[in-house]
């Protein structure tokens, strides 16, 4: 049954070595290896993240994944440390304050990757 099967998001990159340091490097996922077309594997939880090679413009403005984290602060701090920049915003009701959209029933923040895919981080709340 898919309610049991292990997902692999597959994230268009445009540069595979840029994008594999990227996310070993600043995010701390574990590689898990490399298919012949130059796509990369990163473990996720229970997940695994797969970095295709594609031309430039494959990414989407949207997001296009999010980690579920225990401690939303904590998590956002570990990652400026290494270099991710967070993003901002104050628009039609989504507002950040210290990188933190409140939506309810969670906390969100997003960056973006060294390919220009939109990454999210939530923390459910209660």
């Amino acid at each position: 049954m898919l309610t049991d099967s292990t997902i692999t998001t597959m994230l268009p990159v445009t540069d595979s070595d840029r994008a594999g340091h990227f996310y070993a490097d600043a995010l701390g996922l574990k590689p898990t290896g490399a298919s012949e077309d130059g796509t990369r594997y990163f473990a996720a939880g229970a997940g695994v993240i797969g970095l295709r090679p594609s031309p430039a413009g494959a990414q989407s403005e949207s997001t296009a994944l999010s980690f579920e984290v225990d401690d939303l602060p904590a998590e956002i701090a570990a990652l400026e440390s290494r270099g991710v920049r967070f993003q901002d915003f104050d628009v039609d009701g989504l507002k950040t304050v210290g990188h933190i959209a409140d939506l309810g029933a969670e906390r969100a923040a997003w960056f973006t990757d060294s390919e220009g895919n939109v990454l999210c981080m939530h923390q459910v709340l209660g």
